[in-house]
């Protein structure tokens, strides 16, 4: 049996340090000698997930999927650099001639894209040129580099891989983007957003290493270049407070600590193995007091 890619890959990482030419599957297979932790790991320790889900996820890679590929494909067109994007002229991949098609383009490395698919992620293309502040912020240093540091209170090795480092100038903020899309980017969806997915960790996370291998002469800043994947592509620019970036810190430290623990003693914990009593959430408690001081439940049985 032939070997994947994934197979081939090996640690080859010892120190901290930036390395700029990490592949983008080595660095999700983990390319530190003794592992190390990312962001994404961080938050899948965290509730509402767990260390178990963590120990599967990082033993079982995810499969290809339409969300990947269109996050890939805009990716590659708005950095420039990523896996190559191929055209599949089947609307439908149900037939032998579209499967191998699509196999084989993912055994080269590429993504493989429906008609549909590779008008769309063009189209947010050219969009997204348009917004003058997210074109700069996103062309303003170089792309896809990963970072790999040393947590000094727990020993833990940590990694991040930007969309892109920007060039630092003294005197000026450094501003750390990340370019992500999404159903909806305006702002209310995005505040949902950055305490569903854990982005103010994330941010903490990017900036930490930033900071901690002294790549910035001044403040870091971590900004979402965020874009709708529906016409008209729209494009919102979100930050996360610094209350929020301390809280994502925060976060990010019990997750390492997390880690620590589970590493050294080979246990990845679920979820509780006694009974639970839960509590109704307290806007149910809100609604029940409105309704009774309404009258509603005056002369029930």
């Amino acid at each position: 049996m032939t070997a994947t890619l994934a197979d081939q890959l090996v640690p080859t990482i010892t120190k901290p340090g930036l390395y700029p030419d990490v592949d983008e599957a080595a660095y999700h297979q983990d390319p530190v000698v003794g592992g190390s932790l990312s962001s994404t790991g961080a938050r899948r320790l965290l509730p509402p997930s767990c260390p178990a889900k963590f120990r599967y996820a990082a033993d079982h890679p995810p499969e290809p999927s339409d969300e990947f590929d269109i996050g890939h494909a805009a990716h590659r067109l708005v950095l420039g650099v990523g896996p190559e994007l191929h055209l599949i002229e089947h609307e439908k991949w149900n037939t032998n001639v579209a499967k191998k098609e699509v196999a084989d383009t993912r055994e080269a490395g590429a993504v493989p894209l429906k008609p549909q698919q590779y008008a769309q992620v063009n189209a947010m293309a050219d969009a997204l040129k348009s917004h003058k502040l997210a074109m700069k912020l996103l062309r303003s240093g170089k792309p896809e580099q990963t970072l790999v540091w040393q947590d000094k209170r727990t020993g833990v090795m940590l990694r991040a891989r930007l969309d892109v480092l920007p060039d630092a100038r003294p005197g000026k903020r450094l501003i750390v983007p990340d370019y992500k899309t999404a159903a909806k980017a305006d702002d209310a969806s995005m505040q949902k957003a950055i305490a569903e997915y854990g982005y103010h960790i994330q941010g903490h996370w990017y900036t930490d290493g930033v900071t901690e291998l002294g790549l910035a002469p001044d403040e870091v800043w971590f900004v979402l270049v965020v874009q709708e994947k529906t016409p008209p592509y729209l494009v919102n620019v979100v930050s996360p407070t610094e209350s929020s970036m301390f809280i994502g810190g925060e976060w990010a430290q019990h997750a390492i600590d997390i880690y620590k623990q589970c590493t050294e003693t080979g246990i990845w914990p679920g979820y509780s193995q006694e009974i639970t009593h839960l509590e109704l959430p307290i806007w149910t408690e809100r609604q029940f007091d409105a309704a009774r001081e309404s009258g509603l439940f005056e002369g029930a049985a």
